[in-house]
């Protein structure tokens, strides 16, 4: 069979773990023949960490040379164009999938979550890039409909996360539960007033519980702060995680028993191995997996100002709370290999052409 080299762009690089679980999860699904080319925002740790050619993703002359060498282009997972953030990143993937057209490469969209996408700018450089793609699947039902309004045909199914194997961390299984599990990242929402809320009400949560508490930056350079200040309230009976290896990162949810998380790959990893999850949304990608897996949480700008009020929340969901049945979580991943099966099939399809 001939060998094709595939150019892998993403959030990657960025030290941020669901975004490198993404990156895992797309190099999990390659054919064996598909040789890949990671674009990286650190190309030597990429290379270094999973065994890659990568190149600096903001390297013009690199990415040029990336696109010359290879037959196709994958956007490989996540909330890539959007402007709830800026427009920078909508205009550096679209870009980079027109500059691949250009240069006839086949492109392959891949776990898409599309949008927020207010600007028309933005809106211009979304259709543009997708309706152009050899293949396209999304990860929520908001963007498949999105794609719909604008003609767009997709493929939908659950982030391939769900599906992407976990490595048990020996260390955590150790510790007695109850375990807690706290992933929150730096937010212009998450003010210090609520954090201070926050942060009260875990203390309290620990004293109530005997529980021992899991800090889990899951991008250090912008969570290792939030994590510091909670652990200085707690008592020994807490620490702080910090895994670079996106299988080992789900794997520590292995047998934690609630997890209270901002980050949206933290609540698919918790809610995959077993754990009752909590979620406090700061993103529509958040809420949207609120409503469709039925988790229990808030709206960062919701929360109630009440510490007491959230450690009794809290408590309840620990003590009488459910997590996803394990027949759920099997479906979710078994659901979540249709974005493998039409990433194989088109490829194939490059192939035949």
């Amino acid at each position: 069979m001939t060998e094709i080299q595939a150019v892998l762009c993403g959030y990657y690089g960025k030290g941020n773990g669901g975004d490198e679980a993404l990156l895992v999860a797309m190099l999990e699904m390659l054919p064996p023949h598909v040789k890949p080319l990671v674009l990286s925002a650190d190309p030597r740790a990429t290379s270094k960490s999973y065994g890659v050619r990568s190149y600096d993703r903001m390297n013009s002359g690199a990415v040029i040379r990336a696109l010359r060498e290879s037959q196709v282009l994958i956007l490989g997972g996540g909330s890539l164009i959007q402007d709830a953030t800026s427009l920078r990143n909508s205009i550096y993937y679209g870009g980079l999938m027109g500059l691949a057209q250009q240069f006839g490469l086949q492109t392959i969209a891949i776990a898409q979550g599309i949008g927020p996408v207010s600007k028309p700018l933005t809106r211009w450089i979304a259709k543009r890039a997708f309706s152009n793609c050899t293949a396209l699947s999304v990860r929520d039902t908001a963007s498949a409909a999105l794609l719909a309004q604008w003609g767009i045909g997709c493929e939908l199914a659950p982030d391939p996360v769900w599906s992407m194997t976990a490595t048990p961390v020996p260390e955590i299984a150790q510790i007695a539960s109850p375990k807690i599990a706290v992933t929150l990242r730096s937010h212009p929402q998450l003010t210090n007033e609520r954090l201070e809320t926050l942060t009260t009400a875990l203390v309290d949560l620990q004293a109530a519980t005997g529980s021992h508490i899991l800090l889990v930056p899951f991008q250090p350079t912008t969570d290792m702060n939030i994590a510091q200040q909670i652990q200085a309230e707690l008592t020994d009976n807490s620490q702080i995680i910090t895994l670079t290896n996106p299988k080992q990162l789900k794997g520590l949810f292995q047998g934690v028993d609630l997890a209270i998380g901002m980050r949206y790959h933290s609540l698919i990893m918790a809610a995959a191995e077993g754990a009752k999850c909590w979620a406090i949304s700061y993103d529509p990608k958040v809420s949207k997996l609120m409503t469709e897996i039925d988790l229990p949480g808030w709206e960062l700008a919701d929360i109630p100002t009440d510490a007491a009020a959230i450690t009794q929340a809290w408590q309840q969901h620990l003590t009488t709370g459910k997590a996803l049945s394990p027949k759920s979580v099997q479906n979710l991943s078994q659901q979540s290999r249709v974005h493998k099966n039409l990433l194989t099939a088109a490829i194939a399809q490059i192939e035949m052409t």
